[in-house]
Order: structure tokens, then sequence, then C-alpha cells
């Protein structure tokens, strides 16, 4: 489980086939070999790590991403140099900033306009789950919805979080990782049976 607040801004060193290595330091702090860590929202796990200087930040950690990772989010779609938002799971004793999100995407979604009015387009299906003021989570980040739409939400993007995330550097047309808040897909799964 994660929270989506995002606690470093990592870097894309290489994608070869199902190997993806991200330079970081920060989530690397007590990181060892199976530990997870979300990638712009997707939970992958650590398999390796050095610190030999490679990337910006000096150290760097490597996943495995199956194929089906790659077609259902927007890791397929990253190139070396890349910006990516990395958290580290939620423990026990840490405050609860954002709000509970497990690192599986949803749906790949589409920016319509830049922060700080961020509007996403989604696929229909997804937007059953959207309700205003209710939590989303674009590429990792909990965001709250403003307004509920029928292709989509908005949310209203603060500067911090434009500037620590890759929101900041996100345009019209750029994919976006979507998952959209668990307990309303458990809801739905409990009244399926007495609501028609």
């Amino acid at each position: 489980m994660f929270t989506g607040i995002v606690e470093e801004l990592g870097t894309v060193v290489s994608r070869q086939g199902a190997k993806l290595r991200i330079g970081a330091s920060l989530v690397l702090e007590d990181a060892k070999q199976g530990d997870s860590i979300a990638v712009n929202g997707c939970c992958l796990t650590v398999v390796d790590q050095g610190p030999d200087g490679i990337g910006e930040a000096g150290s760097w950690w490597e996943a495995d991403v199956t194929q089906e990772s790659y077609d259902r989010t927007n890791l397929g779609d990253l190139q070396p140099g890349d910006r990516v938002n990395l958290e580290r799971p939620v423990r026990l004793q840490d405050r609860l900033g954002g709000h509970l999100v497990q690192g599986h995407v949803d749906a790949v979604g589409e920016i319509v306009e830049p922060v700080p009015d961020l509007r996403v387009r989604m696929p229909e299906g997804l937007n059953r789950y959207i309700v205003e003021k209710g939590s989303v989570t674009v590429d990792g980040i909990s965001l709250t919805v403003v307004e509920a739409l029928d292709d989509g939400f908005t949310v209203a993007v603060i500067p911090h979080t434009a500037e620590v995330t890759t929101l900041g550097r996100k345009g019209p047309g750029d994919r976006v990782n979507l998952e959209v808040d668990v307990m309303a897909k458990y809801v739905e799964r409990l009244l399926q049976g007495y609501v028609p």
C-alpha cells in the first residue's frame, strides 16, 4: 500500500526488455531486494540495485516489468532520461498524507489541460468511481477531484505538487496512469447483489 505522496523524482536510466533501471537516492535509503517501489503509481519490485554513479542520483535500482504492465500503464512509454514519480510503501507508523493507494493501475488517461487546472480524460467505465471531492491517483499522485466529467475529471494542482512531481512537466496529449479509489470499487462489488 502507498499513500500517493511522491517522495522523489527518479530518472529512467535504461529499459532493456523486461529490465527497467531507475536512478534514485531517497527511495533506496532502506530498500532491499524484494521491496516494492511505486513508479508513476505502478507497484514494482526491486530485483537489483547499485551505487555505481549511474543516473542523476548516483545510485540506481532495477525492476522486472512484465509485458502486461508495459501494455496497461504508461511505463511502456518510458525512455532513458524521462522523470518518474517514486514512492516507497507506507509503514504502519507513517502518517497517511494522501489516501490508500494500491499501486495497481486501473487505466491510462490523457491530459487535456495541464496544471494548475489539470483535466484528464479517462477510458469509459471508470468515471463511475470519480466523485467531486473524492480521491484519484494520477501517475502515483494522490489528488482531490474538483469536478467529475462524463469523460474524465479535473483537479487543482498546487505549485508545490507541480514542482516536485512529473505533473508540472506534462502537457496535453501526455499519458498518465490512473488508479481510482479502491473503496469505491469495494462498495460497488458489495452492493451488486442488492442494487439493479
